[in-house]
């Protein structure tokens, strides 16, 4: 066993794009960032190790998503157990991930988050940021191309994932488990669809909301007249235009 520290950011990406990398199973104490970094590293090796996950970051979506253990005897009994699964992920731009990828309100809100809140309050410091940016002024529309269709909206998210922020159901029917992926698309961001919107996400009932469209998809374009944010797996990354579309492997993961 070999124990690596990660003293500066993208160390983790280095570390999983060594083609000297020998190991059977490569072990990550991070957060789902930490997870996509990995991911991206893997990209550059012809036969990646499977990876396990300590969760201890802020969200941790894809913890929930796959019920990792978070106590310690739990996680080394998940790894001892050699028990995988083949998770399937997407390319923005080239750039792969494994939760989701988003342009428009959420997206700014990972823009501007302070660093020293959200280490201070974690995903409080995410809502207090929302709310500071949901009274200013709006940004243009986000259009999504996808098989000859054409959906304007104000807040485009092409997800794998079922959950977002951890417990809320974003989309019921996505998995990242299985191939595909899933558009939830916010057609007003005024304040009074924000909050109806923030409702029937509470409730997991996005589907319902007069305001989103959610549906199945291959493969989407998202552009807008200005350059609007954009954010991966809950990271910045840079702004529209994005093109989105499945990866072309899977990754294998430890799981309980």
């Amino acid at each position: 066993m070999e124990l690596r520290l990660t003293a500066h950011a993208g160390r983790i990406g280095e570390i999983c794009s060594d083609p000297q990398l020998a190991v059977d199973v490569l072990v990550i104490a991070g957060g789902d960032g930490s997870i996509n970094k990995a991911l991206t590293g893997f990209q550059s090796i012809l036969a990646p190790p499977a990876l396990a996950v300590v969760p201890c970051g802020t969200a941790n979506v894809l913890a929930q998503e796959l019920s990792l253990p978070s106590k310690p005897d739990a996680i080394a009994d998940m790894i001892l157990r050699r028990r995988t699964k083949n998770l399937h992920y997407g390319l923005a731009d080239g750039r792969p991930f494994l939760l989701m990828v988003s342009a428009g309100f959420d997206a700014l809100v990972v823009h501007t988050v302070l660093l020293a809140l959200k280490r201070r309050l974690g995903k409080l410091a995410y809502v207090i940021t929302a709310l500071r940016q949901a009274f200013r002024p709006r940004h243009c529309d986000i259009v999504v191309e996808t098989k000859g269709e054409r959906i304007v909206c104000r807040l485009a998210v092409i997800t794998k994932v079922a959950h977002y922020g951890r417990p809320f159901v974003v989309c019921r029917d996505a998995n990242v488990s299985e191939p595909g992926l899933h558009l939830v698309a916010l057609t007003d961001d005024r304040v009074p669809s924000l909050l109806r919107a923030s409702l029937a996400f509470l409730r997991g009932r996005m589907d319902r909301c007069r305001d989103v469209i959610v549906r199945p998809l291959s493969r989407a374009t998202l552009t807008a007249a200005d350059l609007t944010a954009a954010q991966i797996d809950g990271d910045p990354f840079g702004t529209t235009p994005i093109t989105i579309e499945p990866g072309p492997h899977s990754m294998t993961m430890m799981v309980p």
